[in-house]
């Protein structure tokens, strides 16, 4: 039996809840995902539409999705070159769990404000 026949087996290295979790650990990639949701974007259209995301963590975080699958990249063979980022068929599966994840926040984001102030957290 193998942990994804297993539930509750997150605490497993092999474990798909831990995969999700290493695919969109960090606060750009999901912010990417949920940009490129709205359709292919070039690079300079996703530094503007991400505020504050520099362009090489930009370029990192494209990287590092489209390793994994979510996104791809086209090249146009024009000049000046053109490139176009978009979400892969598996990158679409992403936008519902983005869309309820983003609710969450907007739903309780005064509640964790207010227990990082009683903590002292900033």
């Amino acid at each position: 039996m193998s942990s994804f026949d297993r539930p509750g087996d997150v605490f497993l290295a092999d474990c798909p809840a831990r995969l999700a979790v290493e695919v969109i650990a960090d606060k750009w990639a999901v912010v990417t995902v949920y940009a490129l949701g709205r359709g292919p974007r070039r690079h300079g259209e996703l530094k503007a539409l991400i505020g504050g995301i520099s362009s090489k963590m930009l370029t990192q975080t494209l990287r590092r999705l489209q390793h994994h699958g979510l996104i791809q990249r086209h090249a146009f063979a024009e000049v000046p070159p053109r490139v176009e980022y978009s979400l892969t068929a598996l990158g679409e599966t992403l936008l519902e769990p983005v869309t309820m994840l983003s609710r969450w926040a907007e739903a309780n984001a005064d509640a964790v404000l207010e227990a990082q102030d009683r903590m002292g957290i900033s």
